[in-house]
């Protein structure tokens, strides 16, 4: 055996030192990658917890895994601290240092768990009937925040999972509903709500009494559903608070954003207070000061709509009065964190084809982007330094170290290298940001790239991206969806516009597309493929095809039948077909109705302005058109009326149905059919 191994090892050299001819990015590569991020530095800033994500082919999924970098090392070089079937994700710090807390399914259920660094195995903090769905530990270390999805009216958590047994057992499957958001995103409504809890813990670590709700008392979710996190609620300082967003629920809750912030005491026992209630409209992610002086929080104005800017508030706890820090910054903040002196905030945002981070001077509002191009990520901030998972159109997320109070975009020290010996012989496609005079003479920036092997003097085929959002970037980032370097490793050339109604130009500019759908922002993407045509000399205009998702889909029905004459072929992925379907189909209203202006029956022409069914008529461009029978966003009867529609017009079309997934193709097996059925379509219309 020891022979056979060594043998291997030698093999294994020989084949790694050979210098491999150069290929491009597939879609194999893609899915095969490994994903960095989720970085949590240490109190004391000496160590860095993340997590890596790796895609298992034979069981069709992604497992995710924590690893640390010791950042004191001489070479600083990651261990692997979980290796299991089960994922392990959400890693946090104790309060000194000592351990690691995460959540992880290995015990069957989804419990936290207690990893001591001085050795030993992970212990199980937490051992509930039903599933922990998100937690937080208080700064003290003797107290812990936990999310349930339980039923409201039963008494403890054992209830909960007797009632979803029981379910289980009956052999009716009926539900029987008399309010809306009967479903969201890809699920339906079973009556559980997300509740915060929390419970003491002992010298171990482990939950030494039975948890006590917190927001039960309200009809909403902590954190929000689909996507909420532990960010949406926090604990103060000394422990004896807890501050969290919630969405009063109702027969309203389909159509609104109105989240509030409410304090309870962290052991329970009173009723929450509303700090919000003053704000008909989004605030959320809470996070006090180290001193504890101040509560800051991310909040919207206008209710309804869901893309307004998110602004810093910073609360004043004794007195509750507020004010907007860098009121006059016209950005829109995803996420942030105090740095530990308390004197600025960093937070990240998208900005002109780029998402960076920023740093908020607490006291004069003085905003420096402490990161340049690219896309800076999830980030944590200890002491005075910053790790940071930047990632670009060339490169998958790694961790970054800066410093907190450096200088403006700095490039830091790269610690992680994720996918380097699996990429070494893959040659990315060049690219480069252009701008133009779009819509209304408004300058408007973009993005080619060139395919892998692009040799000089010559033309290559387009494929014209459009993202989704609508108030979205299609900038410089990396996706395991819509990734331009598949296509540049197919042989393509791409071109993606941030048109009017794009995010990172400031909130006029967001807001310029609701209500102009398929005006400014159809001008945009006209005039700007044909000035990226006109400045890069490989594009081959007569060889290309449009593709988009969600609000790119509906821009790729909107050309059919308003700029017929465009392109060799459109690929539409769960696209709006019928905004009247849509209206009445889809589950945010609030979305459909800020963007056309009221709902269908109040302002009708709102939405049929800019309806591609009423267009099918001049439909002629070959189509493919994909759809997950799970997106209940845009429901699958709007691929089917797309597809119905070139079909009974003899265009040439195809339907692509995933029974299994959502607004989005996850699946690594599906999300490899997905690209080969794309790749093909466009080889078959514009390559070949």
């Amino acid at each position: 055996m020891t022979l056979r191994l060594l043998v291997m090892g030698a093999a294994i050299a020989a084949a790694t030192s050979a210098v491999a001819a150069p290929r491009g990015l597939t879609i194999e590569d893609l899915a095969a990658m490994d994903r960095v991020g989720s970085p949590a530095l240490s109190p004391d800033a000496h160590r860095v917890v993340y997590t890596v994500r790796s895609t298992n082919m034979e069981k069709n999924r992604g497992i995710t895994q924590l690893w640390m970098i010791d950042l004191r090392a001489a070479k600083p070089a990651p261990v692997q601290l979980t290796q299991h079937d089960a994922s392990s994700r959400d890693p946090e710090w104790s309060a000194n240092g000592d351990a690691i807390y995460f959540l992880s399914g290995r015990s069957g259920s989804t419990q936290v768990w207690r990893l001591p660094l001085a050795g030993g195995e992970a212990v199980k903090v937490t051992d509930t009937p039903v599933d922990v769905e998100a937690f937080k530990v208080s700064p003290k270390g003797d107290r812990i925040a936990l999310s349930f999805a339980v039923y409201r009216d039963c008494a403890d958590l054992a209830c909960s999972k007797k009632r979803e047994d029981d379910k289980a057992k009956n052999k009716a499957t009926g539900k029987l509903y008399d309010e809306m958001f009967v479903r969201h995103w890809d699920t339906w409504a079973d009556g559980r709500r997300n509740v915060l809890y929390t419970a003491p813990i002992d010298a171990s670590g482990k939950v030494s009494a039975q948890p006590v709700s917190l927001s039960g008392t309200l009809d909403g979710d902590v954190p929000s559903k689909p996507f909420g996190d532990a960010k949406e609620f926090t604990f103060s300082p000394d422990g004896k608070n807890i501050v969290f967003s919630v969405r009063a629920a109702g027969k309203s809750e389909s159509w609104s954003t109105n989240f509030d912030l409410y304090e309870v005491p962290a052991a329970g026992g009173a009723a929450p207070r509303n700090l919000t209630a003053d704000n008909p409209a989004w605030d959320t992610k809470p996070s006090y000061s180290p001193d504890g002086k101040t509560l800051a929080y991310l909040a919207m104005a206008r209710p309804g709509f869901e893309a307004d800017r998110f602004k810093m508030v910073l609360m004043d706890v004794a007195s509750g009065k507020k004010r907007v820090l860098a009121d006059n910054w016209d950005r829109s903040i995803s996420d942030y964190q105090w740095r530990p002196d308390g004197k600025a905030l960093l937070a990240n945002a998208d900005d002109v084809g780029n998402h960076r981070l920023f740093s908020l001077d607490v006291a004069s509002g003085k905003v420096t982007a402490l990161t340049g191009k690219g896309y800076a990520g999830d980030f944590d901030v200890a002491k005075d330094t910053v790790v940071v998972a930047q990632a670009s159109l060339s490169s998958g997320a790694q961790l970054i170290k800066l410093k907190a109070d450096g200088a403006a975009e700095q490039a830091g020290t790269q610690l992680t290298w994720a996918n380097a010996e699996r990429l070494k012989d893959v040659k990315m496609g060049e690219y480069e940001q252009f701008s133009f005079a779009g819509a209304h003479g408004e300058t408007v920036h973009g993005y080619v790239m060139k395919p892998w092997n692009a040799e000089a003097g010559k033309k290559y085929p387009v494929a014209f991206l459009v993202h989704g959002g609508p108030q979205g970037s299609f900038g410089n980032s990396w996706s395991y969806r819509w990734n331009p370097q598949v296509y540049a490793g197919a042989g393509y050339a791409t071109v993606f516009i941030d048109f009017h109604g794009s995010t990172g130009y400031g909130q006029k500019f967001t807001d310029s597309i609701s209500g102009d759908w398929g005006g400014a922002p159809l001008e945009d993407l006209q005039k700007g493929l044909a000035a990226a045509v006109a400045k890069y000399s490989f594009l081959d205009r007569e060889r290309s095809c449009a593709l988009g998702a969600s609000y790119g889909g509906f821009m790729m029905n909107w050309i059919q039948g308003n700029w017929s004459d465009g392109f060799k072929c459109i690929v539409n992925h769960d696209g709006v077909f019928d905004q009247r379907g849509m209206a009445y189909a889809t589950e945010e209203l609030w979305f459909t109705e800020w963007e056309n202006k009221g709902t269908y029956y109040a302002n009708p022409q709102g939405y049929e302005q800019f309806n591609p069914v009423s267009h099918v008529s001049k439909w002629k461009t070959p189509m493919l058109v994909v759809q997950g029978d799970l997106d209940f966003r845009i429901p699958t009867s709007q691929a089917l009326g797309a597809f119905t529609a070139l079909q009974r017009q003899g265009i040439e079309s195809q339907l692509l149905v995933f029974p299994d997934e959502n607004h989005w193709v996850l699946k690594p097996a599906n999300s490899i059919q997905w690209h080969h059925a794309v790749l093909n379509w466009l080889d078959k219309h514009i390559k070949n």
